[in-house]
């Protein structure tokens, strides 16, 4: 069987494709990613993998076993929105990108990678996933995470543009408000969904963000919740069409309120919606986004047409599937 190296497997979205490609079997399926003192590897724990190697050894094991693999699924970067350590974000989402790109390329390998909606910035220029390079250089992301996955972006649709060495098949995904199970470990960058149902369970009133924005009010502050679930079912897509190339939005295509999302837990829970909207603190308001919707024309064009579970039926999922069970991972 062909290999399928997984950066970042441990991690909240890399675990859920590892169980997914793990549960097909059509591959030995590979994880790189590091595992301090927390709880991540239960992320694992119910799937078999080939084998685990340390980033650090990652280019040496590929130079051992390179002939064997069919593709890198990129999915290790550093995700948090408070990073402000800005070169080693370059090194994770750009430095390091570059260099499994130019591998893969090297050795007909494919590459899939994560990006993210944070390149949009507030979005006053849409949410287009188009290649044209005048309009990626409008963009304004609010915050370092977000303009360190905008240059590797702007990297692979200039390489792929200029006809320079490309993998057989590459593919950028820029996800939206990804939630589900083994999000766990992620501390405050976990979901707003995951952060706030202990509350609804236990009766409580849940806390969101007064907006700061006169044209917006308290919980109508709106993302586009997507279920990791769904964004699993893009990369097996990819895997299964390995003439689509190109940088694609994950998203529901439907932004949601915040107040909806809050009510969709009490909902999935049966208990009546208590909100409370609280200060948001000083250091968010000049990076926090009040909107963000995917555009899913150029996917859908691509030939993706399954559905995206609404937000109601991916948080009643999440809740009852996981979150109430004892053991709450995939």
């Amino acid at each position: 069987m062909k290999t399928i190296v997984v950066t970042g497997g441990g991690g909240f979205v890399g675990s859920n494709i590892v169980a997914a490609l793990a549960q097909k079997g059509q591959y030995n399926v590979v994880v790189v990613d590091e595992f301090g003192d927390d709880e991540k590897w239960r992320n694992l724990r119910h799937h078999h993998v080939s084998e685990i190697v340390s980033p650090a050894n990652l280019f040496y094991w590929l130079e051992m076993n390179g002939a064997d693999v069919e593709a890198i699924l990129n999915f290790g970067s550093i995700a948090s929105t408070t990073e402000r350590r800005v070169g080693l974000l370059l090194e994770s989402n750009q430095s390091l990108p570059i260099l499994l790109w130019r591998w893969c390329a090297e050795n007909q390998a494919r590459f899939i990678y994560s990006s993210s909606s944070a390149i949009y910035g507030q979005g006053e220029e849409g949410f287009d996933d188009t290649h044209d390079i005048s309009y990626i250089n409008t963009l304004r992301p609010l915050y370092p995470l977000g303009w360190s996955k905008l240059m590797f972006d702007r990297f692979a649709v200039t390489q792929s543009a200029q006809q320079k060495p490309t993998p057989p098949q590459w593919a950028g995904l820029r996800f939206f408000n990804v939630y589900g199970p083994n999000e766990y470990h992620k501390g405050d960058q976990r979901s707003v969904i995951h952060k706030i149902y202990p509350s609804a369970l236990h009766d409580h009133a849940v806390k969101l963000y007064k907006s700061q924005h006169p044209g917006v009010a308290d919980g109508q502050q709106k993302r586009d919740f997507v279920h990791v679930r769904d964004c699993v079912k893009v990369v097996l897509w990819l895997l299964d069409n390995p003439q689509v190339q190109g940088v694609y939005n994950v998203g529901t295509g439907q932004a949601r309120s915040f107040d909806d999302m809050a009510k969709a837990i009490f909902h999935a829970l049966g208990k009546v919606p208590q909100i409370k909207y609280v200060d948001m603190p000083s250091e968010l308001e000049v990076m926090y986004q009040y909107f963000t919707e995917a555009r899913l024309d150029k996917l859908r064009a691509a030939g993706y047409n399954l559905p995206f579970m609404s937000l109601e039926d991916g948080i009643k999922d999440y809740i009852t599937n996981y979150l109430l069970k004892a053991d709450p991972y995939l």
